[in-house]
């Protein structure tokens, strides 16, 4: 019991919430500098610190929003860094505004194996939903992802 009482007021210390404040100041040769206490002169400002935060918001089983994302295939494009076609692909894809995910089987072993699993023989090598395609044509890419997008491509 004796050693619960010597023990509370720690528990309790170390139960409160920090309240240490941060100073910002900026030093004769313009360096910025940042500490939990101020320096004896110059001008200081007392920072007050923000954490970041976002909230997810996800759409409610029968909305529109989630109708529209369970239409739109998922793109997965297999490339390499020097392939042309990849990169044809890759501007198409950005300037369309269509999402998808690039893995470089050059650079990953686990895309080299997921290439090779599904018998790549070339890049781009494109998975539009289920369905696939090798290389790149824009007007072949629009006809697998089913919606009008523009035909022309930045090269």
């Amino acid at each position: 019991m004796r050693y619960l009482l010597m023990l509370l007021p720690g528990l309790l210390l170390a139960l409160q919430p920090a309240t240490a404040e941060i100073y910002r100041w900026v030093d004769e040769n313009g360096k910025v500098h940042f500490g939990d206490a101020p320096p004896r002169s110059g001008m200081v400002q007392r920072v007050e610190p923000r954490a970041n935060s976002y909230r997810l918001v996800t759409p409610s089983p029968a909305s529109p929003a989630r109708e529209t994302l369970a239409r739109v295939p998922r793109v997965v494009m297999y490339s390499t860094r020097w392939c042309g076609y990849c990169k044809q692909a890759r501007a198409y894809f950005n300037q369309n505004g269509i999402r998808f995910s690039e893995h470089d089987i050059e650079r990953s072993s686990s895309a080299r194996s997921a290439y090779d699993r599904l018998g790549g023989n070339g890049v781009p090598l494109i998975l539009v939903g289920d369905q696939r395609m090798s290389g790149f044509s824009a007007e072949r890419f629009s006809r697998l992802y089913g919606r009008q997008v523009s035909q022309s491509t930045s090269r």
